[in-house]
């Protein structure tokens, strides 16, 4: 039996990157943790010992900081393809490259001019991968809490000896909120279509009269996928935060549905993907 090296890539993760900008009244900030992947014919590095197929690493990490000095940031996915693309013009072993972003937002304080405070409700995200059939870009935002305290219910699903989940047309929902969704070519405003996509998002969530979590997210990539047209598909993670009735009982008090625990262990978890005219 023959042994062979499979598929494998190497990279740099968690470059964290930070540009201030002073040059204007209000000061701003970039803020961007960076993951380098790269892949090609490196199998001469890991079979005998030949690394001259190999960038370091830390030329990885150097050339995030000196492209960061040399040319304007812009946002996460231009300085996303602007790493990858160096990576596989300019090295002859490397076939493609992926860079994962994940950029931070950072907002005044007040009117100061330069005093911020993180804003991690709005974290946005970014791959971009550059190989032999060009380059491919897909956005998303994470980690977003979102909470509804009414037009939530859950009920008419599977019972068995086992349930307990007692059936109900009033319940808060809540999750945290993990999107990224696919473009498709063309020119695209990167700031302005995630933008357009988080609202869109939070305001499907809000007014949608949900059976279930499932029903929200369909209907959330629904919208999305209908009113921007350069997005190809858009895949949501949506789990589950229970808010569980607090029994007061022993206290001698109350509870009309007003006072909750909110548990973190065990949690459901709903994922999907919603394609563009149902293809895959």
């Amino acid at each position: 039996m023959g042994i062979a090296l499979g598929a494998n890539r190497y990279g740099k993760s968690g470059v964290h990157l930070v540009v201030v900008d002073r040059d204007v009244p209000r000061h701003t900030i970039t803020d961007f943790q960076i993951d380098i992947r790269l892949e090609g014919d490196f199998e001469a590095a890991h079979v005998t010992g030949d690394n001259r197929a190999l960038v370091p690493t830390d030329t990885m990490r150097g050339t995030v900081f000196a492209f960061a000095r040399t040319q304007p940031v812009g946002q996460p996915e231009d300085f996303g393809l602007r790493l990858a693309r160096h990576f596989v013009a300019t090295v002859p072993s490397v076939s493609a490259a992926t860079v994962g972003l994940r950029a931070t937002p950072w907002v005044p304080i007040a009117d100061r001019p330069s005093a911020f405070i993180a804003d991690a409700s709005i974290v946005r995200t970014a791959e971009v991968r550059v190989d032999g059939d060009g380059a491919h870009v897909t956005s998303g935002i994470t980690d977003l809490k979102i909470f509804k305290s009414a037009d939530s219910a859950f009920s008419n699903f599977h019972i068995d000896d086992f349930t307990t989940l007692a059936e109900t047309d009033d319940r808060m929902m809540a999750t945290i909120m993990t999107a990224d969704w696919r473009y498709g070519t063309g020119d695209i405003d990167w700031g302005d279509s995630a933008a357009a996509v988080r609202d869109i998002l939070l305001a499907t969530f809000a007014d949608h009269d949900s059976a279930s979590l499932q029903h929200t997210l369909y209907a959330m990539a629904e919208a999305v996928l209908t009113q921007r047209r350069e997005i190809a598909d858009i895949h949501l993670l949506l789990p589950n935060v229970h808010h569980l009735l607090m029994d007061l009982s022993p206290y001698g008090l109350d509870n009309p549905d007003q006072v909750f625990v909110a548990t973190t262990e065990p949690y459901g978890v709903i994922e999907a993907t919603v394609v563009r005219d149902g293809r895959a």
